[in-house]
């Protein structure tokens, strides 16, 4: 088990997403919670708040692809070998539904292979209340062994 989840686990979600977020204070802009830290999946909860909202009221796209960013930041994190790095390179989404409630952005990344160094991608989607996927995201993570 890596360190950041013995952390998450002792911790608690919303003390280690705090600590995340003072390390990388612009996810702070979106309040996420971190409620799950394994290889190859981590989930965020995106609560639906009018500070993320667009001009219709409903979750902001960028909201979104920072709540993803994040996700598959710290899916990458636990997963790739010891002594390694990341750095996001790039994202690909797709927005399918209008986001009206709180929603659920979850790495889907148990069949990524991180032990490569190179261009990993890490696939990311989000779904509502009703389980309705309304965003997909494809993470370009640039992962370099020391």
């Amino acid at each position: 088990m890596h360190q950041f989840q013995q952390i998450h686990q002792a911790m608690g979600d919303k003390a280690f997403t705090q600590q995340v977020v003072n390390a990388a204070p612009y996810f702070g802009s979106i309040d996420p919670i971190l409620t799950k830290l394994e290889s190859g999946c981590a989930e965020v909860l995106l609560k639906n708040q009018k500070k993320i909202h667009n001009h219709i009221g409903t979750v902001h796209a960028i909201a979104m692809c920072n709540a993803a960013e994040l996700a598959a930041g710290m899916a990458t994190t636990v997963s790739i070998p010891e002594n390694s790095r990341w750095i996001a390179k790039g994202m690909t989404v797709v927005y399918l539904v209008k986001a009206k409630t709180d929603l659920r952005v979850v790495t889907e990344a148990t069949e990524v292979d991180f032990s490569i160094e190179g261009d990993v991608i890490v696939p990311v989607a989000a779904y509502d209340e009703k389980d309705v996927k309304v965003f997909t995201a494809q993470i370009t993570m640039n992962v370099k062994h020391n």
